[in-house]
């Protein structure tokens, strides 16, 4: 919304500084264009290397609106003179509007080149019911789009924009699963809301003689309203942050801190499409013995205590991740990509070459192990990891390391919870329950036939240990998401980085003093 409303002033004193150099539409359209092309150009790249900042800083969605903005100056006459052209072009839009639906998803690098297709469908009809026929028979998405109750929604849209997400977003505080019911609740009352502000608020500030009067005055509210909900995010800011409980400052305080792993701050855990291993170093480079952690996100999660407790024995640590590729030599399906995840074997394979030719003092590995492999095929295996292909593969990739003689140390993985971790905690707090709310059974969470599994296939292997620090997590019937005062998950199955790093002296004792002990 900030984004939008940014540009209902910076669009007008753009196009009346065009207009003061040089008067006229085509300096209007040049201004409009040039200023899209680059928006545009500039967003596509971001979107690549900071999706955030693409999808955030006001200027780079610049061209979404000066995509609309040319569509407003296209002649009329063009459509209304190739009635055929335009009803295939509406039909077109429409399709596009309809495929971006399907193909945007929250794995989606957007926006960026992919915003194209609901952006270009959204002008291709607007071009399309530019002077042509409401007639059924020539065009019948422009007659459809015509009809009274269509023409009425599209008044209330505005209204309907800016209602429908503080009602999601209360509703889900409220109601953490909501149901369809729920949502149908959620819809019937955005729509009651945009109904009373259309007819009470909107449209008594449009029609209001005085402001109608003059451009100048005009400014008056609008600079007014903007002041004011200025005054007002900064004052319910500062409001949160004096009525905090200390609990609820904990939380935030652990939130904001939570993703601040060392490995993936420092660009270490590697996509899904890159196969060449890219290992990073922490600590002395020359220093004589060095510790390798192997695995996917949830060894990375591991990177900071295990750099701590490295640096204090003076050993280097040297970092092999990639995003969702486990140690194990097994071929997983991968959901985002929809396929099997052969990059990451061609990834693991080098890998592993890598590092025995390193010949590093110690590899530490875990993994999602937890996690269920899904494979499309109704053929193949659901969960891997409880059949023998997923344990063939641990011990294949462990006797790689041992048979090069290195030791290696396996860290089971942590528990899978019920919720995220840090959303839970804090609607937890706001409706007055305490985080205990958030904690899951220990044998819904915790896994502990997968982890025995793993922990006899480490025992079979020679110079092999295995860590378990689920006691840090669970008693014997509950694991929990809130520990010693803070948050011990990020999400529902990654470490919060804040806790991990408390984790450092079992780290420590369990790693190199063993090591240490065997050199």
């Amino acid at each position: 919304l900030s984004v939008e409303e940014q540009f209902y002033f910076v669009w007008p004193g753009l196009l009346l500084l065009a207009a003061w150099l040089r008067p006229g539409k085509r300096t209007a359209i040049l201004v409009i264009g040039l200023t899209g092309a680059v928006s545009f150009a500039v967003c596509a790249w971001l979107t690549t290397v900071s999706q955030p900042w693409a999808f955030y800083f006001s200027p780079l969605r610049a061209w979404e609106f000066a995509a609309g903005g040319l569509a407003t100056m296209a002649p009329a006459k063009f459509w209304r003179d190739r009635p055929r052209l335009s009803a295939a072009q509406s039909w077109l839009g429409l399709a596009l509007i309809a495929g971006a639906y399907l193909m945007v998803s929250e794995d989606s690098p957007f926006p960026g080149v992919i915003a194209l297709v609901p952006v270009a469908g959204t002008v291709l009809v607007l071009l399309s019911g530019t002077g042509a026929s409401r007639s059924a028979a020539q065009n019948l998405p422009i007659s459809v789009l015509s009809l009274s109750p269509m023409q009425w929604l599209g008044k209330l849209s505005y209204s309907l924009y800016l209602w429908h997400w503080p009602v999601i977003v209360y509703a889900t505080i409220m109601v953490p699963d909501l149901s369809w019911p729920g949502r149908l609740a959620c819809a019937a009352l955005t729509l009651a809301l945009s109904i009373f502000t259309y007819h009470w608020i909107e449209n008594p500030i449009r029609r209001n003689s005085w402001l109608m009067a003059g451009a100048a005055r005009a400014l008056v509210p609008a600079v007014m309203l903007t002041g004011a909900g200025v005054v007002v995010a900064y004052g319910n800011a500062r409001f949160a942050e004096h009525n905090l409980s200390p609990e609820q400052r904990v939380i935030a305080s652990s939130a904001a801190q939570s993703s601040t792993v060392r490995a993936t701050n420092a660009g270490c855990v590697l996509d899904l499409e890159t196969i060449k291993p890219n290992p990073c170093v922490f600590g002395a480079k020359d220093a004589e013995h060095s510790v390798v952690l192997f695995g996917d996100s949830h060894a990375d999660h591991w990177s900071t205590p295990l750099i701590e407790a490295a640096s204090k024995n003076n050993y280097r640590v040297v970092t092999y991740l990639k995003s969702s590729c486990r140690a194990s030599r097994v071929t997983t399906w991968n959901s985002r990509l929809k396929r099997d995840y052969t990059e990451c074997d061609q990834w693991r394979e080098q890998s592993i070459r890598d590092i025995i030719a390193l010949q590093p003092s110690l590899v530490v590995i875990s993994e999602f192990s937890i996690g269920n492999m899904m494979r499309e095929s109704p053929d193949k295996l659901k969960h891997a990891n409880w059949s023998e292909e997923w344990r063939s593969g641990l011990r294949w990739t462990l006797g790689a390391f041992s048979q090069a003689g290195i030791r290696v140390a396996v860290i089971r993985d942590v528990p899978f919870n019920s919720s995220y971790a840090d959303k839970c905690v804090a609607r937890a707090l706001w409706r007055g329950q305490t985080p205990a709310a958030c904690d899951t059974q220990r044998v819904m969470a915790a896994n502990d036939d997968i982890a025995k599994e793993e922990r006899d296939i480490v025992r079979g292997i020679p110079n092999a240990t295995y860590l378990d620090m689920t006691n840090r997590f669970c008693d014997q019937t509950t694991c929990h998401v809130f520990i010693d005062g803070m948050l011990a998950f990020r999400d529902r199955h990654h470490l919060a980085t804040p806790f991990a790093a408390t984790l450092e002296p079992p780290i420590e004792r369990a790693l190199f003093s063993k090591v240490a002990a065997e050199m």
